[in-house]
């Protein structure tokens, strides 16, 4: 796989040499096992995948270099380049403005944009709309477009069934960039809808039915339907995609569950007709670091830290997959570690960060599973491995350990 050039400042000496030497031992990515750092009295079972993503080096690269090809030009992002709030204030500090916020609210008017400005489009993509405004004003959108591959594959995808006359049924966040821009390239080509969770697609599922009335559809699904969806026609023939950082086993929960109420309504001669088989289009990051997290949940740990921004989609399901097991902190640094007794973390469920007191055991010894997000640098990792070590009387130093990679 093709290598990028980002800042230094986001590698880590002590998790590169892990992730070499795990890849030397693995290349075939067939071990989700844990890796051990075993410093004595405190025992850190790291998640076999996580951190940056071939997407997110990509975007992270392409940014950079085009601040450094454009001395002297007005250079503006989209919105977030990735949700990672560290990458996005770097960013801001190479002079870099952001067009929008994370929800798509505009921060500057696209009416003060010139022709000679730069734009770059995040990872996450855009709408069509988007890119028909740059386009008027004269900004190019193919130079600096930094959209994941794998996100242009789920509107391949949705381009492909769309062709078979299926509508498409969108597993993931309305209000996230990645949603938006693929329910805007979906739009185009089929009727789109979005869904968010197993509970609406089980109300999504009662159009299909009959058990709901087509008028109800609209308040229900405002907002989150293509112009002139119409509930009773265009839910006869459907296929599922999905914006790719979302938890895995939900999406295919969402698939199989709207495939049984097609043969339930149509039969299974003829649920082709009505049913288009698409493969999973999470991207393969998401889906090794989950998988990775499963393997890690395995080891006997007393908490889990994971790592990353809290607006991050694919960091959040990894938060979910932890608390199942442990207890489980979400921070975004290592300044969140405010001591051994104390701990500031983002609550998912209450959308806030609260403050945890006695989070590590009250004992000597403890064994901590740690993973992050795929926009989180792995700088980020080591400090918060840093942070935690210095909390016990350690047997091996941190050189020490790398030693054991190399």
């Amino acid at each position: 796989m093709k290598s990028f050039e980002v800042p230094i400042i986001y590698r880590s000496p002590l998790i590169s040499a892990i992730k070499k030497k795990r890849k030397e031992m693995d290349k075939m990515k067939k071990d989700f096992s844990p890796t051990l750092l075993d410093f004595g009295p405190l025992r850190i079972y790291l998640a076999r995948h996580f951190g940056f993503c071939y997407g997110v080096e990509n975007a992270i690269e392409i940014a950079f270099r085009t601040v450094d090809e454009n001395p002297g030009k007005r250079i503006f992002l989209l919105s977030e380049m990735i949700h990672n709030p560290q990458v996005n204030a770097d960013l801001q500090s190479h002079g870099v403005t952001f067009l929008q916020d994370t929800y798509g609210n505009q921060l500057v008017p696209f009416e003060e944009l010139r022709a000679d400005d730069v734009v770059i489009i995040p990872a996450f993509g855009t709408t069509i709309e988007i890119e028909k405004q740059l386009s008027a004003i004269g900004i190019p959108t193919e130079k600096y477009n930094t959209t994941c591959p794998f996100v242009e594959k789920v509107w391949n995808r949705s381009e492909a069934i769309a062709k078979k006359q299926y509508s498409i049924v969108i597993h993931g966040k309305p209000n996230h960039e990645e949603t938006r821009a693929t329910f805007s390239h979906a739009a185009l080509n089929a009727p789109s809808v979005v869904v968010k969770d197993m509970k609406e697609t089980e109300e999504l599922a009662k159009y299909i039915t009959g058990e709901k009335q087509a008028w109800q559809f609209f308040e229900e699904f405002k907002g989150q339907h293509s112009e002139g969806f119409d509930p009773v026609a265009h839910l006869q023939r459907i296929g599922v995609v999905n914006q790719t950082t979302m938890l895995a086993s939900d999406t295919q929960e969402i698939a199989d569950y709207l495939k049984q109420v097609m043969l339930q309504k149509y039969g299974i001669g003829t649920i082709e007709e009505h049913f288009a088989d698409t493969r999973d289009t999470l991207c393969y990051a998401t889906l090794d670091n989950q998988s990775a997290v499963t393997g890690m949940l395995g080891a006997n740990a007393d908490l889990a830290i994971v790592v990353g921004g809290y607006n991050s989609s694919n960091t959040s399901h990894l938060v979910e997959l932890c608390e199942e097991k442990v207890p489980t902190y979400f921070i975004s640094n290592e300044d969140k570690i405010l001591s051994r007794k104390d701990i500031l973390h983002y609550d998912i469920h209450g959308n806030q960060e609260i403050l945890t007191s006695n989070y590590l055991p009250l004992k000597d010894t403890a064994t901590i599973l740690i993973t992050s997000g795929a926009s989180c640098p792995d700088a980020i990792v080591e400090a918060v491995i840093k942070k935690l070590t210095g909390f016990f009387p350690l047997e091996k130093t941190t050189e020490e350990v790398i030693e054991q990679f190399r």
